[in-house]
């Protein structure tokens, strides 16, 4: 049996109609921000807040923030980190660089008492060149995950 061209043609539309259907009914998700680990994440401003944690051993115990903050810009922005509006902390992000929070020599320490126990979720707030504030919940982790365990330890 042989197609004539107009037939073809129309085989072949009809083809790329159904092909392309799939990601017309299914939305492509490759392309939206996700957290892809334990953590939280938010954009203030230029400055995103990537897997954000706070560590603790316990509800009234040491507790700091794990993270990293990153800036995209030509120019270093000013950064102050409350957590559940306990007292802030200012930090500077460097421009086109990163800064990772916790308490590990070179890390910027944001730290306090926990508000919460382990389990539980706390607000952080973020105010980004004294002018973009947003805030996110946390979610609290203690040591009881192994990859957690070490920075826990250096909670003091």
């Amino acid at each position: 049996m042989k197609l004539t061209v107009p037939a073809r043609l129309a085989a072949a539309s009809l083809a790329a109609v159904a092909l392309a259907g799939c990601s017309y009914v299914n939305p492509i998700t490759t392309h939206k921000n996700y957290s892809a680990s334990d953590g939280t994440q938010l954009v203030v401003g230029d400055v995103s807040a990537l897997n954000l944690i706070v560590l603790t051993a316990a509800e009234g115990s040491p507790a700091t923030l794990i993270g990293t903050l990153v800036n995209d810009t030509d120019e270093d922005i000013a950064v102050e980190v409350s957590i559940d509006g306990e007292t802030s902390t200012s930090l500077t992000v460097e421009a086109d660089s990163t800064l990772k929070l916790g308490p590990q020599d070179g890390d910027a320490e944001v730290s306090g008492s926990a508000t919460a126990a382990p389990g539980s979720i706390v607000v952080v707030g973020f105010t980004a060149n004294l002018s973009e504030v947003d805030s996110v919940d946390v979610p609290v982790l203690d040591g009881t995950l192994p990859e957690y365990a070490d920075t826990l330890a250096a909670i003091g």
